[in-house]
């Protein structure tokens, strides 16, 4: 079976769609398509059945990534369909965790940035009311964040067949 990532921000036009789709193009690139699935969820239901921010889209196509998908809003069951859900930031990271009465699923909700090799920043920083610096910014901060999510999943128990 699958790993399954989930990531999540406010509203899912901006960082997540571009943290899946980059993390697609890696996956893609290491021919890893059959071992590692990935999505991404808004905590609000702002955007739902948008696609990605023009400006984040063009950001990203600058590194030659397309962004593709729709806006959804993070649901409950994600927590059971899901093997590792990454959040962007830490409202984002606090609004998931308040969705788990239980606590069973808190091992599972990480920070994006946890998995950053370079950049030092502990947040994906929300672009939206900025300028094309700010979304270029987040695609570099998401290469590095998503380079070391997946040396991370490959050696996941579950994965160390790849």
């Amino acid at each position: 079976m699958p790993y399954q990532l989930l990531f999540v921000c406010l509203g899912n036009i901006c960082r997540s769609p571009s943290a899946e789709n980059i993390m697609n193009h890696l996956i893609n690139q290491a021919a890893l398509g059959d071992y590692i699935i990935c999505d991404s969820a808004g905590t609000s239901s702002y955007h739902i059945g948008s696609p990605p921010d023009a400006r984040m889209t063009k950001a990203a196509s600058l590194r030659g990534i397309s962004l593709k998908g729709q806006a959804r809003q993070f649901q409950v069951k994600d927590f059971e369909n899901f093997d590792l859900i990454l959040a962007m930031d830490y409202d984002n990271y606090e609004s998931i965790l308040a969705l788990d009465r239980t606590r069973q699923y808190q091992d599972k909700v990480k920070l994006m940035c946890e998995f950053c090799r370079y950049h030092s920043v502990k947040e994906v920083p929300d672009p939206y009311y900025g300028g094309p610096e700010g979304f270029n910014r987040v695609i570099d901060i998401l290469l590095d964040a998503c380079q070391g999510l997946l040396e991370y999943v490959g050696s996941q128990p579950q994965l160390k067949t790849m």
